[in-house]
Parts: C-alpha cells; sequence; structure tokens
C-alpha cells in the first residue's frame, strides 16, 4: 500500500485559451502566475508552491454539462475554516456563481472555469470529528452551512494561502471494478468508503480520499487530446523505494509504465496519466 504521507503533486490542465484561463484563476481563486510562456502557464501560491499547469489546445471543446469519462473535477484544499470562510465572502462580493456542499469530513465550495472544468476549493474538518464505520469514513452531500462558514471568516481574501495544497482529485470512469484495479491494487491506495451510490474513494494513511472514482458519466465518451480536461497529474511518495514500489505493483498487473530518471508513468483505462514521483 502507499505509505501514509503520500501527497498529491501539480495537476496540468489543457484549456482552450490559457490566457482567458489564467485571468480566471487571478480574479476568482486568487492564484499567483509563477511561470508563463507561449501557450502555457503554471499556478499557484505567492509563497511558490506549484499547484497547476495550464498547456493551451486552441479550439479545445469545453466540458459538457454530463461531462466525460476522465476528470470530474480537481481540488485545492485550504489550511482552515476561516480561509473558506474569506473565500466564500470574496466569491459573493465578486458575484461569482459557485456550489456548496458539507460532506462532513470536509466543507466544499465549486466553481467552474471558462472552459467548464469544475473547481472544488474545501477546507477539511478536523480529523477527530471524521466518523469511520466498518473501516469507511463517513460521507455525505447535504448543504454547505454558508452562514457559520462565512462567520468563520479570518479576514478578507488576500489569495490563495501559502499552506494551499492540491487535495483530491475525481474521475468520471466506466466500471468500478476496473477503476479498483488500477488505482487500489495497481497504484496502491486503500479504500476509504464505497457508501456513495456509484463512487468509490480511495487514499492514503486514511484520508477522506485522494482520489474519487464515480460512474456517473459511464455512457459519455472518453475525453480526448482536443478536449478540455486533465493532462496528467502528480502521485507523490517520500522515497525512490516506494516509488518503484508503485511501478512494481502496476507492471505486475500488467499495467504498461514508462520511466525516466525522475519518476514512472501509467494510463488508467480513460486515459487519466499519473506520473508517480518521490519526494527523496
Amino acid at each position: 500500500m502507499l505509505p501514509d504521507s503520500t501527497s498529491l503533486g501539480v495537476v496540468s490542465l489543457r484549456v482552450s485559451d490559457v490566457a482567458r484561463t489564467v485571468l480566471w484563476y487571478q480574479q476568482v481563486v486568487g492564484v499567483t502566475v509563477l511561470a508563463a510562456a507561449e501557450g502555457r502557464a503554471t499556478l499557484g501560491t505567492a509563497a511558490g508552491r506549484v499547484l497547476l499547469e495550464l498547456r493551451e489546445v486552441p479550439g479545445a471543446h469545453a466540458m459538457p454539462q454530463q461531462g466525460r469519462l476522465g476528470l470530474y473535477h480537481h481540488a485545492l484544499l485550504l489550511p482552515s475554516r476561516a480561509d473558506l470562510g474569506a473565500f466564500l465572502k470574496h466569491l459573493e462580493s465578486i458575484g461569482e456563481p459557485f456550489g456548496a456542499s458539507d460532506h462532513r469530513f470536509s466543507e466544499a465550495i465549486y466553481l467552474v472555469d471558462p472552459d467548464g472544468i469544475t473547481l472544488e476549493v474545501y477546507a477539511d474538518r478536523p480529523r477527530e470529528e471524521w466518523v469511520w464505520i466498518d473501516g469507511r469514513v463517513d460521507g455525505a452531500t447535504e448543504p454547505l452551512d454558508a452562514r457559520a462558514v462565512r462567520a468563520a471568516a479570518g479576514g478578507t481574501w488576500q489569495g490563495l494561502p501559502a499552506g494551499t495544497v492540491v487535495g483530491h482529485l475525481h474521475f468520471f470512469t466506466g466500471d468500478l471494478s476496473a477503476a479498483e484495479h488500477f488505482y487500489v491494487q495497481g497504484l496502491g491506495f486503500g479504500v476509504a468508503t464505497d457508501r456513495f451510490p456509484g463512487a468509490l474513494f480511495v487514499s492514503a494513511g486514511r484520508y477522506h480520499h485522494h482520489v474519487g472514482l464515480n460512474v456517473w458519466a459511464a455512457r459519455q465518451p472518453v475525453a480526448g487530446p482536443q478536449d478540455a480536461g486533465l493532462d496528467r497529474w502528480e502521485l507523490v511518495v517520500e522515497a525512490a523505494r516506494e516509488r518503484d514500489a508503485v511501478r512494481d505493483r502496476l507492471q505486475a498487473l500488467g499495467i504498461a509504465v514508462t520511466s525516466d530518471t525522475a519518476g514512472h508513468e501509467a494510463v488508467d483505462p480513460w486515459g487519466l496519466r499519473v506520473r508517480v514521483l518521490a519526494r527523496s
């Protein structure tokens, strides 16, 4: 299994217009542009943490409302509920439309970027408040108590706090058994919960989920290179031996892996590419 210290790294997205998407992330989310070149941009926090990479695919098809097999949403984890409250007040002040949910283990706000890609911005509840039943985390999709979150605000929104990280990813898949084969038996995540209809949530270190997998768009086509969506995501473990153990598990299952001096890459059954890296 993946070590408890496993985390997610940079999320790389295909977008139709990098300049338009960068502007949206700056104005709505409060990212800092860390690097920019023709048709590309790297976004993160003012402290220099890289969170997102954007690659322009001119004419890329926007994500339809019903989704495509591939990326459902990507999620930025804020350090505290106070940060989420400040963010909520910011969105209300600029009139940006959003959705919101209470998942019991976290409180979340959902936004849609100019290409129809959903971004979740969320804060975790303290781990001691999470409820585990028969080895599965108890979660739900309930209305957010916006008044309480707003009241928790620690000040005005000043952009993404330094401690913001990529918290999780959620994918549309065509089959949960095939998804479990790749993400649990292959990558080495543990099952955090299977209590949501048509979905499986997997994680390392008893997190509520690093990756969500669902079949809610199972009849839709797979996202291709001309569709806005996910290019690649990073799975980060502590040491090279743990990184290489992921490669060995995948290959033992007959899943193709490509490697270089930095890490290993594999592709799930729906074309989602993961790069496995080690911190040291």
